[in-house]
């Protein structure tokens, strides 16, 4: 029987070939104007051949002031919309969809020209930055940027927006009690600190019809922060504003020491998706093919994504597919029929890559 794995998946009308995603990992690659690069179409490219069902960029800033660190992509101006768009052609055409993560770092800025913004003026450390407290101006402004964000990423082809919520990033700062501070309708109660995100979903839904992700930070470690039931009550809204899967990170709020072991997030993923009846993205050392198959084949996730181990193998989707004796699909170019007068010939139908391998 094929594993689980490899059984395509169906969100929102598109269909994943598999449920093998890669995690957007940040690569600081992008010219100065956090334009796409040649490394970018290499780099995104060698995932999609490789054999993953969904690849997903690192973070795209929405604005100037939100990138994590220098060379971050952008996304907050119509001149990234080019290369975003040769990124993407490229994707497709080795088979797998396109996911553009969309964010603001808020106080994690990662640059010296910008001075950070955060719900409240509470720095990461103590040897952080102060940030600036956002006004409620300042707010409309960011949930504008994500608007214009979802209508580039619309242009550009990508198949999945992931609106980043997670990791000590703006909108995390929002969710958490240990950041936000505010004692306006943005802070306080689970309700006012969802607000501003329950405001970007609607403003990126209302621009793309397309499936929706949300990334999260299911629990901040650290005492008085979130944990994965305070998730339950924000997934119960994310779902009914029609977003698709919640991918379930951890960890970035506070400068706390985390004990990681392979799958230590999974139960966050697990818990949202029974309580929810959300489709959840498992994520955080996940390293072997028969733990991505325990995963998704005992239903306590409906996608994996992939961040270490894709960085040290982009053909991992197939390695692991080797591992769990599935046949999958080749490129044309990597079997024995792959010869140019081969390519010249009718197309045959594909190979599984076992065997067809020289």
């Amino acid at each position: 029987m094929p594993a689980k794995l490899y059984e395509p998946i169906t969100i929102r009308g598109t269909e994943f070939r598999n449920r093998i995603a890669m995690s957007p990992m940040c690569m600081h690659s992008a010219d100065e104007h956090g334009r796409v690069r040649d490394f970018h179409l290499v780099h995104y490219g060698a995932r999609a051949l490789g054999g993953a069902g969904l690849v997903m960029l690192e973070t795209a800033s929405v604005l100037p002031n939100g990138p994590i660190g220098p060379g971050d992509l952008g996304i907050w101006d119509d001149e990234h919309i080019d290369g975003l768009s040769r990124l993407t052609e490229v994707i497709h055409g080795f088979g797998s969809k396109a996911g553009a993560q969309i964010g603001h770092a808020g106080r994690q800025l990662g640059v010296d020209t910008y001075t950070p913004i955060a719900p409240s003026a509470i720095p990461f450390s103590p040897d952080s930055r102060v940030p600036q407290e956002m006004t409620v101006e300042d707010i409309e402004h960011i949930v504008e940027a994500f608007r214009k964000a979802a209508v580039r990423a619309r242009t550009a082809g990508f198949d999945v927006i992931e609106v980043h919520a997670a990791h000590g990033y703006l909108l995390n700062e929002f969710l958490s009690p240990l950041s936000n501070q505010r004692t306006d309708e943005y802070g306080g109660d689970h309700e006012n600190r969802y607000r501003i995100v329950r405001e970007v979903i609607d403003a990126v839904r209302g621009e793309w019809d397309g499936p929706l992700f949300v990334r999260i930070s299911s629990t901040d470690y650290a005492e008085g922060g979130n944990t994965p039931q305070d998730f339950v009550i924000f997934g119960r809204w994310m779902k009914d504003q029609g977003v698709d899967l919640i991918d379930a990170s951890s960890g970035g709020i506070a400068a706390v020491k985390i004990n990681s072991y392979p799958g230590y997030q999974l139960p966050a993923a697990e818990l949202i998706r029974r309580e929810v009846g959300i489709k959840t993205g498992a994520v955080g050392m996940i390293e072997t093919a028969r733990q991505a198959e325990e995963i998704v084949g005992n239903g306590r996730a409906d996608i994996v994504l992939i961040g270490r181990e894709m960085l040290k193998d982009p053909f991992w989707a197939r390695t692991a597919a080797d591992e769990l004796r599935t046949p999958i699909d080749a490129p044309l170019q990597y079997t024995r029929y792959g010869s140019a007068w081969q390519r010249s010939q009718p197309p045959l139908p594909a190979a599984p890559l076992a065997a067809t391998m020289a």
